[in-house]
């Protein structure tokens, strides 16, 4: 896919579809939390992210957005997708430890993407090195400790090189995060901190853009407002779409309900 100067509604409607289609044709699910999050990560890829950026992505069962937000910005063809969960893929169903050199770090395991994230930010300032780094993670991971103490040393050591990303779809694994292990609402928790929070409708690329463009003297911490499965009504806001694959007959009312967008 060309790279747009800049993402509007009928690019985000093929990027959508191209991402459903990859799961179809793979077989494997994760499509839910995957829809919450391409819009952020299309922004990114496309939009804001020059050559000295980085951008880790510590929910990492969303790789199949990061490959389809890659693609759309050119750095990845379209026949890699078609090797997507694969035998011998780069494309893994989390992103790979090596081999994608957009790809910094393996996260397969939820929880430790911040750390990689804000360490990797403290070395470019030490490098003296002008790029950014992104770390985009689910809401789930924030019930993790381990999440806090990246979080801590993160503002500890003033990372304004940081931006962290949370898409807040308000569910996971084996129910919603209210049921699961409340931390509602997580930006109350947050405000504790010496950062600066912000609350973003997550599929207003408006909003994202004005978010990622706000100067901060302070890491920045935005709270991405989203539908899990958003753009396909059988799957917003079904926590069974954190697992399905796609059968012939979901996977075209997707996207025929794609093409109405």
């Amino acid at each position: 896919m060309t790279t747009p100067a800049q993402l509007d509604a009928s690019h985000l409607v093929n990027i959508r579809k191209r991402l459903v289609r990859m799961h179809y044709e793979s077989g494997v699910g994760h499509i839910g939390g995957n829809l919450s999050c391409i819009d952020a990560l299309s922004v990114l890829l496309n939009e804001r992210m020059g050559s000295e950026d980085h951008l880790v992505l510590s929910k990492g069962h969303s790789a199949g957005a990061l490959y389809v937000a890659l693609w759309s910005a050119g750095k990845l063809r379209d026949e890699d997708l078609t090797t997507f969960h694969r035998d011998d893929t780069l494309l893994a169903g989390h992103p790979p430890a090596s081999g994608l050199k957009d790809v910094l770090f393996a996260t397969g395991s939820l929880g430790h993407g911040l750390s990689l994230a804000a360490g990797t930010a403290l070395a470019q300032r030490l490098k003296g090195e002008s790029g950014h780094v992104y770390c985009l993670t689910s809401d789930g991971e924030w019930q993790e400790g381990s999440t806090w103490e990246a979080l801590i040393f993160a503002c500890h050591q003033k990372l304004t090189n940081l931006t962290i990303l949370v898409d807040h779809n308000r569910l996971q694994g084996f129910g919603g995060t209210d049921d699961v292990a409340s931390m509602a609402p997580l930006w109350d928790k947050l405000q504790g901190f010496d950062i600066d929070v912000q609350i973003v409708e997550g599929h207003d690329l408006e909003q994202i853009r004005a978010s990622l463009d706000r100067p901060a003297d302070r890491p920045r911490l935005m709270v991405l407002e989203t539908t899990k499965g958003k753009g396909v009504s059988f799957m917003e806001n079904r926590m069974e779409w954190h697992y399905l694959p796609l059968d012939e007959k979901h996977y075209q009312l997707a996207i025929e309900e794609l093409s109405r967008s």
